[in-house]
């Protein structure tokens, strides 16, 4: 005999699926030959009106009442209770623990969860086919993550498994990047026509609901919450059902969808678009052709079909005799088909499938102990028929630690000994304006799989409420940050709270809700938006450049110029101006300036390495070479005017080996110091990233930067020497004196290359560049206008002055 604790309510139709699965699962049990042959199963429905009082008092007549109730008596031996399954909710499952624990009589639930702080020995006979709460609660963050739903509202039923359920999501939440943004407690009915005490206090929750900007709400509640729900939305604005609240609500596992009679006509498409977390079920074969079957007359021993039918289907069955039907009776020809499925679900729901495997899980129990007992040693082997001895307690063993497999081939098994192990299904209910609604299974929780990978959806077949014309809810605190803006935090707020601020300069956000930006690579910068880095572009200073086009064409008519002037004064060579001047010292200072010309070719197209090796120290000997020569011939030029004084000792230092010694030595020193650069640290070619947004520069690394200015400083020390002596001889007079224009030069000399230093330490990349070749450029014009220009006009427009009249005429 296997008894059902069953809460059926006056109205609650819906429930009436779950005597039906106890009964279908009792003949497909009955009829199965290899199980329990020769032994009928039978059972007792009762209900417990959800009160405690009731709840005892039946299960004392399951255990004890034949004919009269005689507690802790059994009068009656053929009532064999084998165990009890039931209640629906914890509370009348654990008032039934109460006396079954005197007993040891299994007891299995099919619709609630065992509180975390209920202690296995306290109901030590006690399994639960519902799967792990756990895996329930990691299902709805997996959910919530996998929409992006970071604001959500809390309901929870006020007893203490609401009281678990705001602990643990609340802890959940705070571990996942997730903010409650309301919580409320919705009260906990025990029997529905106490639900209209309890619409007053639902508007508050009302309220919230309907003003609060949140799109997301998980309910957690018992049997009669959807009802409560209902209620107090329809009580508080009746037209609500039109207005359309737009809300994603998600509906733990211990609910269903159902309503009272009253409510059939009601609008409910407020729920339309609704996830339920259920407990996993499969179509049962037969099932809905068993359901075919049920017309009136019905089983005798029903006394539950009659209100059910009379409820669904708005009618009233006939009293034998009867003599006429009127337009209110029942015709038997009504189809469960037509009924609203809020009223009752011809598919099998999970607490019904729990039910019929809960039937199986016993039966199989049952048929092991009779294989165990049939086989023991001593005894001698009798038909199943022979043990209606056989005691309820002797079936623990068997519950806690084998493995079953219902008809359909799916295992159950007790994990943790009383525990169904087992996935939950994700439910979408579509509502209807007819009152009907359509269940479509869109995904399930599997505990076993990965972590992290739990939840397995099809997000396609998800039928969001109509308000949100099926494009994917959004619930978060504010707008999400787009790409190209980064997550500030919203002081005083929750941390789901934020604003949005612009990257800064050079960095990006290619997500959205980035938490901060980041820099791009070194070979990209960030895009006008933010939102993506660009490959930078590699430049140089190309000769096709403006730029590099115009420094290329100045310094090929300088030295184009100064190849003019080397053969002007060749051609002249003889005349008394080019002699006067020291002819070696001239050719060699024009023929350093042809290469100082020639220089800014090293500078300008592709960096590499030989032109990087050359670049710094070929203009450092170079020019140190045209500076000596101008510092010789200075020398001279003072050396010459002391020299004509009668007596004077300085005629043995005028001459060609005075020049030659100045312009080697002076040369020389800084052929040492590039020695010293090129074999310690060489230049190198090099990607600058940093210099400027868009580009990556190829330029040349000075190696050493000691050493390059090291180079700089030696020709600035014999620059400024060179000056100082043509200073000092500036005023001797014209016939001899070329210092004046020395003096000249080697001022625009030195200014150049002191305005160089501070430019090209501010200046970045191939701009650097272009800075060293204006520079060398510059310089070496002035010292070629400078010092050859008023040569050249007297060789080539006044030749009248170019004798030796004119040289001697002493400056009155």
């Amino acid at each position: 005999m296997i008894p059902i604790n069953y809460p059926i309510f006056r109205a609650l139709t819906k429930f009436y699926q779950h005597v039906l699965s106890l009964v279908f699962a009792v003949k497909e049990i009955n009829e199965n030959p290899e199980i329990l042959s020769n032994v009928t199963l039978g059972f007792h429905i009762h209900d417990s009106y959800h009160s405690a009082m009731m709840t005892y008092r039946t299960t004392l007549d399951l255990l004890f009442r034949s004919q009269k109730f005689v507690p802790n008596f059994k009068c009656d031996t053929r009532k064999n209770l084998i165990s009890i399954i039931g209640g629906l909710s914890f509370e009348t499952s654990s008032y039934i623990a109460d006396l079954l624990r005197f007993y040891k009589i299994p007891q299995l639930t099919y619709g609630s969860f065992t509180p975390q702080d209920i202690h296995s020995a306290e109901i030590p006979f006690y399994y639960s086919m519902v799967p792990n709460e756990s895996t329930q609660y990691i299902g709805i963050i997996r959910l919530l993550q996998h929409f992006g739903w970071r604001w959500v509202g809390l309901l929870a039923i006020d007893n203490r498994h609401g009281d678990y359920f705001l602990q643990t999501m609340e802890s959940l939440f705070s571990q996942h990047g997730i903010c409650s943004a309301c919580t409320q407690r919705i009260p906990f009915l025990t029997y529905w026509d106490k639900l209209f005490e309890m619409l007053e206090k639902g508007r508050n929750i009302y309220d919230q609901i309907s003003t609060e900007q949140v799109n997301t709400f998980i309910i957690c509640g018992e049997s009669l919450s959807v009802i409560w729900m209902t209620s107090i939305i329809f009580w508080i604005d009746p037209g609500l059902g039109q207005s359309s609240l737009g809300k994603v609500w998600i509906m733990t596992a211990q609910m269903d969808y159902i309503l009272t009679g009253m409510q059939r006509k009601w609008d409910r498409q407020f729920f339309d678009g609704a996830i339920f977390l259920t407990i996993h079920s499969r179509d049962i074969p037969g099932f809905k052709e068993f359901l075919k079957f049920m017309k009136p007359p019905w089983i005798q021993q029903d006394g539950f079909f009659s209100l059910f039918w009379e409820q669904v289907f708005d009618c009233s069955l006939p009293s034998p005799p009867v003599t006429f039907l009127d337009d209110d009776t029942c015709t038997g020809e009504e189809r469960l088909e037509n009924i609203p499925g809020a009223l009752f679900e011809v598919q099998l729901t999970g607490h019904s499938y729990s039910i019929y495997n809960a039937v199986h899980v016993l039966a199989l129990a049952l048929h092991a102990l009779s294989l165990l007992r049939s086989n023991a040693r001593n005894l001698v082997r009798r038909q199943l028929s022979g043990y209606e001895d056989a005691q309820s307690w002797q079936l623990h063993q068997f519950l806690k630690d084998m493995k079953f497999n219902n008809s359909l081939g799916e295992a159950l098994v007790f994990y943790d000994q009383k525990k169904m192990e087992g996935v939950f299904d994700i439910i979408n209910i579509v509502t209807f304006p007819n009152s009907t609604f359509q269940r479509r299974k869109v995904g399930k929780v599997d505990p076993d799989a990965l972590n992290g990978k739990e939840l397995d959806i099809n997000e396609d077949m998800i039928i969001w409420h109509r308000s949100f014309n099926q494009v994917l809810p959004i619930s978060l605190c504010n707008e999400r940050c787009h790409p190209g803006y980064q997550k500030r935090k919203n002081e005083g707020g929750k941390f789901c709270c934020y604003d949005c601020v612009p990257c800064p300069e050079g960095k990006i956000a290619k997500e959205m809700d980035t938490v901060a930006c980041f820099q791009c690579p070194g070979d990209q910068y960030a895009n006008h938006k933010k939102d993506g880095c660009v490959m930078k572009t590699i430049n140089f200073l190309f000769y096709k450049d403006v730029l590099g086009l115009s420094l290329i064409t100045v310094a090929t008519l300088l030295f184009l110029t100064t190849i003019w002037i080397l053969g002007t004064f060749i051609k002249h060579k003889d005349s008394p101006i080019v002699k006067a001047n020291n002819r070696d010292l001239t050719y060699t200072l024009l023929i350093s300036l042809l290469f100082c010309f020639l220089c800014p070719f090293l500078f300008l197209g592709q960096p590499g390495r030989v032109t990087c090796l050359l670049r710094q120290s070929a203009f450092g000997v170079i020019f140190s070479l045209a500076v000596s020569c101008v510092l010789a011939k200075t020398i001279l030029v003072s050396l010459a005017f002391k020299a004509t004084k009668p007596g004077s000792r300085m005629r043995i230092w005028v001459g060609k080996r005075l020049a030659v010694s100045i312009v080697l030595l002076c040369t020389l020193f800084q052929a040492g110091i590039c020695t010293v650069w090129l074999s310690t640290s060489p230049p190198f070619p090099e990607l600058d990233m940093h210099s400027t947004t868009e580009e990556m520069v190829l330029q040349c690394n000075e190696g050493s930067v000691a050493m390059f200015y090291c180079v700089m400083s030696y020709m600035a020390l014999l620059s400024f020497a060179s000056f100082i002596v043509a200073f000092q001889a500036r005023n001797l007079p014209d016939s001899f004196n070329e210092a004046k224009f020395i003096t000249f030069s080697m001022l625009a000399f030195c200014s150049v290359w002191v305005s160089f230093v501070p430019t090209y330490l501010s200046t970045k990349g191939k701009a650097m560049v272009a800075v060293e070749i204006f520079s060398i450029l510059s310089s070496s014009a002035g010292l070629l206008g400078c010092i050859f220009f008023p040569k050249c006009y007297i060789i080539v427009l006044r030749p009248d002055l170019n004798n030796r009249e004119q040289l001697i005429r002493r400056h009155v």
